[in-house]
């Protein structure tokens, strides 16, 4: 289940008055309005508001020809319907941001301090919705009322990162002020904050707030963009409604996310203990007819040594073999039939003849670096965004050979580890170092077994210990050849391979329903 989606739809519900039912005995929003106008201006008479703040006043309504229209506070009007976002019951107004609140405040330029007399709210201190105030630095201020934060106020992140991600103030249990990167609103004519607040997390804010943020590095939402923000404003007491049923329904979507997630991390452990059983061959039962594993594995190295022998290949003298003991806990309770062997006699591990990016093209043959495979492994698919030439490809496939189906592609920088099975209908070419190549030709492994027994924890553990001390975690060749590796009959192989798909799929279902 998309929760994030639940979440919009019920605030969309909710601004649209769709949400819960409208009742024609509730004061119209225009009456709250004209309230709220009046106080502005009683509080310009009182010197709490200056001229200025309320020179852009204005009123939106529905003209005889059933446009919207906005009258400002010098008399002219002007035809905005083409930013009217939707349509609201009757009793509903539509209105400005500025025309419901006191002057848009910017927080103070100071520095934090460990000890002062005011508790100093920052971007950073609010995570999650919440803000944890024992850790909330102090700061001094000689203008503590202009920046005082209250109970209801609603505070902005104006830059960066956060830009437009909002706070409602529902406690101050310390005097506190806010920093310079913060935007407060405080609202008049006893509107409840809650409604607002519900508003700015609302898609219809999202898609005003990110039109009028400004900045090519940092994006900006001043205090001007925020006045003009429209705000679909219902009766007070239709708001009165509203808050407590949004509430409820977020918590719902809250405990369903929480479930989710924690279902999601069961499954992901689930899939891990399937391929941990599965290559300890406690997943499928051995079939004592079944030939060895290490009878063909004996037989392809004696086939190495008689090449030694013939002179056609050298011997490595650091060349060496393990074999099962039963003093080491990796092969503890492995059972008969199986053996264990380093990765570089299943496979030939190579990299790819370096290809510059000045030779990368926008079409031609696909040339895959680790993030395409990593989507590859985790999704079966990539939108490729790098090619080399036909010519280009056809010569290093001349030259140095190509993956053939059955190989295992594994990424080998950053996100290491994720492994792709080459098909029989691919075509592609790939990064060196970035990407190695398993070259499964030697017939002692299935490829989906191999696959499966490199994403297994056993494997896993070894590639990122052996990847300690680099900046970037890498698996090198050097390194990946002297993986240790269990290896099962063929024929189990092949069950193990069956079992693990089936299960595998069965899993991905249920994901794909969480989704």
């Amino acid at each position: 289940m998309d929760t994030k989606a639940l979440r919009q739809k019920i605030l969309d519900l909710a601004i649209r008055g769709k949400l819960v039912p409208q009742d024609p005995n509730d004061e119209p929003a225009s009456v709250l309005l004209e309230r709220i106008r009046e106080q502005r201006q009683q509080m310009v008479k009182e010197g709490k508001l200056k001229k200025k703040d309320i020179k852009n006043d204005s009123v939106i309504f529905v003209g005889e020809d059933n446009l919207h229209y906005e009258k400002f506070a010098d008399g002219t009007v002007k035809c905005i319907e083409d930013e009217i976002p939707f349509e609201v019951p009757e009793g509903w107004e539509w209105t400005r941001l500025g025309n419901l609140c006191a002057a848009i405040q910017y927080g103070l330029s100071n520095s934090a301090e460990p000890e002062g007399s005011y508790k100093f709210l920052r971007i950073t201190d609010i995570q999650n919705g919440m803000v944890n105030w024992d850790t909330v630095p102090f700061t001094r201020t000689s203008d503590p009322n202009t920046y005082l934060l209250k109970s209801g106020d609603i505070v902005f992140a104006r830059t960066g990162a956060t830009v437009g991600k909002s706070f409602l103030i529902t406690e101050t249990p310390y005097p506190s002020v806010y920093a310079s990167y913060l935007i407060r609103i405080r609202l008049l004519g006893n509107l409840p904050s809650e409604y607002i607040y519900q508003f700015f997390d609302s898609a219809c804010y999202w898609s005003q707030i990110t039109d009028k943020s400004v900045g090519v590095g940092q994006p900006n939402c001043n205090g001007t963009s925020l006045k003009k923000l429209l705000i679909p404003l219902p009766p007070i007491n239709e708001q009165l409604r509203i808050i407590p049923t949004v509430q409820k329904l977020l918590e719902y979507v809250t405990e369903i996310d929480t479930e989710e997630k924690t279902l999601m991390s069961i499954i992901t452990a689930v899939k891990s203990k399937i391929l941990d059983l599965a290559i300890r061959g406690k997943l499928v039962p051995q079939d004592p007819d079944d030939e060895p594993a290490s009878i063909l594995l004996e037989s392809i190295r004696a086939e190495k040594e008689e090449l030694i022998k013939q002179g056609k290949i050298k011997r490595n003298k650091k060349e060496s073999f393990v074999f099962k003991g039963e003093d080491n806990s990796y092969y503890d309770g492995i059972p008969v039939g199986w053996t264990v062997c380093y990765l570089k006699e299943l496979f030939d591990v190579c990299s790819a003849k370096r290809v510059r990016q000045s030779d990368w093209r926008t079409e031609g043959v696909p040339f895959y670096r680790a993030r395409e495979i990593v989507k590859l492994s985790d999704n079966s698919f990539v939108d490729n965004e790098l090619y080399i030439s036909e010519k280009h490809y056809q010569q290093v496939k001349r030259e140095y050979g190509i993956p053939q189906p059955g190989d295992l592609m594994v990424s080998a920088v950053g996100t290491i580890g994720k492994v792709y099975v080459v098909k029989d209908t691919d075509r592609f070419y790939y990064k060196d170092a970035s990407v190695l190549c398993f070259e499964n030709r030697k017939g002692l492994i299935d490829s989906q077994y191999a696959k499966y027994m490199l994403m297994s924890k056993f494997v896993q553990n070894q590639m990122k210990e052996n990847s300690k001390g680099t900046t970037v975690d890498t698996i090198t060749i050097s390194a990946a050849m002297n993986y240790v590796c269990l290896i099962p009959p063929v024929n189990e192989q092949k069950r193990i391979v069956s079992t693990v798909e089936q299960l595998l799929n069965q899993l991905n279902l249920i994901e794909l329903e969480l989704a």
